[in-house]
């Protein structure tokens, strides 16, 4: 066995590890932190192919940014695990069918060539000059700019939507009216009272 074949299937391994690991983590924080390992070893697998860009993309982009902010999330609310747990053995019929269609889609795909069906050719060797983060820009920016577009489309109404589902009013949070409040007059809060001067 070549240690490069060793590699893959070393972090494979780690990989479905962690990836079970976060659907049956007891702990919403620990399921995140297996996230995080399963999402460096899916990185080393980038290097492997070769695809160092989106490697690297992979570990700053969801490692760095998105599960920091998800863990910050996670430790700051109050999640009832209870009832996070509720609808889990009604699901689970669902999700084990999913899941043995992506099983066997896998096994078709990745056991092609041990089964004698060249389904996939192999990858030709790169060029001397081959850069694959030019060739990612180039493909993205060309061929695929409307999908890219539309995916920038997409992720922006789910940005508003989440703004707006996080703003929305609720009847137990004390709003305030700006316009109310700069729109008020003197003699709607003041008023002067006459008294008789006492004497001592």
């Amino acid at each position: 066995m070549e240690f490069k074949t060793f590699v893959f299937y070393f972090l494979s391994a780690i990989l479905v590890m962690a990836g079970i690991r976060v659907v049956t983590a007891r702990n919403p924080v620990h399921a995140a932190l297996f996230l995080v390992l399963s999402f460096f070893t899916a990185g080393g697998l980038w290097l492997l192919l070769r695809a160092e860009f989106l490697a690297i993309a992979l570990v700053l982009v969801y490692v760095g940014a998105v599960m920091v902010l998800f863990l910050f999330v996670v430790m700051m609310l109050d999640i009832n695990l209870e009832r996070l747990r509720e609808g889990f053995w009604a699901n689970l019929v669902p999700g084990l069918i999913v899941g043995g269609l992506m099983l066997v889609e896998m096994i078709v795909v990745l056991g092609a060539r041990y089964f004698g069906s060249d389904v996939i050719p192999p990858p030709p060797a790169p060029s001397v000059g081959y850069s694959n983060t030019k060739e990612l820009g180039r493909l993205v920016y060309t061929e695929y700019v409307y999908p890219f577009e539309l995916a920038a489309v997409i992720l922006l109404v789910a940005i508003i939507a989440a703004i707006a589902l996080t703003m929305r009013k609720r009847k137990d949070t004390k709003y305030l009216d700006p316009a109310r409040q700069i729109a008020v007059k003197r003699k709607d809060r003041v008023r002067l009272v006459s008294m008789p001067a006492e004497k001592k």
